[in-house]
């Protein structure tokens, strides 16, 4: 499954759901949380329902409401029948929380005649303090976890704090660590992690920054919130022609099962063996999913 970019959309928006059919996103998440009013739910559930009853060219997930709310339960009876590739899980506070949602989940998916865990989750793996300090406990990693995203918004509320960013723009020093915490999480689970999103979407060289440093780290993916978006964090999440032409190099050099290998006057050992790999099986996974893509 290709996760570069995750296109977020309320479920009570006919226009927008209608929009978003004709989005290059890999994954679409039909929200039934922060961005529908309670009063509004009945009827977001009906059209995601309906949405996810026609075909679409990207995996659709949905995004329930907290375990222990009272639209949790309604959430997920509602949801299960229709397929979704997953659940997007907010206030997440850690794995196990993620088997109880599965548990819940299991029970209706014998009901419906669906393959046991065949829906998938994605945590918002920080937005509570508790969630932060059981990121380490991912490494023991529940089932059903596909990938682990993180948030500022909700941890910073929790914590009291004024602002999760300084003046230039960027995060503050607590949330730059749970970020990376996050990303550690989810290598240490086997899962892909996935960069929050970025909440100015006219600012499209912001996006560009944010996408490229995330895929540098070691991020997979990023969330959107605008169909704007999706065409930049695609770009960022996806190997260039150049870093392909490179990576075929590097593993040429080790093609006689050496340790070690020489490349333009550079030694190369077995991470960049490992990383040139990577690269030329994302690169394939992309084409496979989207022949246009370079």
């Amino acid at each position: 499954m290709i996760l570069r970019s995750l296109l977020f959309m309320p479920a009570d928006s006919e226009k927008k759901l209608a929009k978003a059919k004709a989005s290059a996103a890999d994954a679409l998440i039909l929200d039934l949380e922060d961005s529908v009013a309670a009063a509004n739910r009945p009827n977001a559930r009906a059209l995601a329902k309906e949405f996810l009853g026609e075909h679409h060219p990207q995996s659709v997930w949905v995004r329930i409401n907290p375990l222990g709310s009272d639209d949790f339960i309604r959430d997920v009876e509602a949801m299960v029948a229709a397929r979704p590739a997953g659940f997007v899980v907010p206030k997440a506070d850690g794995p196990q929380m993620l088997r109880e949602i599965g548990h819940h989940i299991a029970t209706r998916e014998a009901k419906a005649g669906l393959k046991h865990e065949s829906i998938r989750l994605l945590p918002v793996a920080t937005e509570t303090p508790a969630a932060v300090l059981s990121l380490f406990e991912y490494r023991d990693p529940p089932p059903r976890l596909a990938a682990m995203t993180w948030g500022a918004e909700d941890l910073s509320a929790a914590l009291g704090a004024a602002a999760n960013r300084d003046d230039s723009g960027e995060f503050l020093l607590t949330y730059r660590i749970v970020r990376s915490l996050c990303l550690i999480a989810a290598k240490a689970a086997g899962v892909a992690a996935i960069e929050t999103l970025h909440a100015d979407f006219r600012d499209a060289a912001g996006l560009e920054r944010a996408a490229r440093a995330a895929c540098r780290e070691g991020f997979s993916g990023m969330l959107a919130i605008h169909p704007d978006q999706v065409g930049i964090i695609n770009a960022a999440f996806t190997p260039s022609a150049a870093d392909v032409e490179h990576a075929k190099k590097v593993v040429a050099a080790f093609a006689n099962g050496a340790g070690v290998a020489a490349l333009d006057g550079k030694m190369l050992d077995q991470p960049h063996l490992k990383q040139a790999q990577q690269i030329l099986e994302l690169a394939e996974a992309v084409r496979a999913h989207s022949p246009s893509s370079p």
